[in-house]
């Protein structure tokens, strides 16, 4: 079975988790959980972008997967320098995602993240992204899947537009936040 990179992602300084789902036919990845909350995008190069809150901000952009082996390639936002990269995520084993990347194609750096909730089944939203490929359950066949866990509450409130679970939760599907889906359709 290959792996996947789908699911709640915590960062190495530990400050963030990312949700990476499949949108479209890409992988997309955004922070779904903040150590301290509230932060915005100031960094942005984009003076309209610089209010945004980084809830829900994509980190990971339309990475494609690479023919004939388990990595995708695509860009990564740095919001700490307000500059995209050319990147790679590499699933390594069951529980670590390997994220490189590169500044002229050679200035090359990268962090490895921890699983903290499970691969995310595809969702209405995001169904065509696995077209032709197996949509993984844990329930019995022609049951439906469960929904992905999240890594809990966040004690902020939804921000507009976005609606809040029992759990906390207010990244939701991924593919359904603006700066997703206005991308990749």
């Amino acid at each position: 079975m290959a792996a996947d990179p789908t699911g709640d992602w915590m960062v190495a300084d530990k400050v963030a988790t990312i949700r990476v789902a499949q949108c479209n036919g890409a992988m997309w990845g955004v922070v779904a959980w903040e150590k301290t909350p509230g932060g915005r995008d100031v960094n942005n190069p984009d003076v309209a972008k610089q209010s945004r809150p980084t809830l829900g901000m994509p980190i990971l952009i339309d990475m494609k997967k690479k023919p004939g082996i388990d990595q995708w390639e695509g860009q990564v936002y740095n919001a700490k320098d307000g500059k995209s990269y050319q990147s790679t995520i590499k699933p390594v084993g069951a529980d670590q995602l390997e994220i490189q990347g590169c500044v002229l194609g050679f200035l090359c750096g990268g962090e490895t993240w921890t699983r903290v909730g499970p691969p995310i089944p595809s969702s209405p939203a995001n169904s065509m992204a696995k077209a032709g490929s197996t949509i993984k359950t844990t329930g019995l066949p022609g049951q439906p899947a469960p929904a992905p866990a999240t890594t809990g509450s966040t004690g902020q409130k939804p921000a507009p537009g976005r609606k809040s679970t029992a759990s906390g939760d207010v990244v939701g599907d991924i593919c359904l936040l603006p700066d997703v889906a206005r991308f990749s359709h």
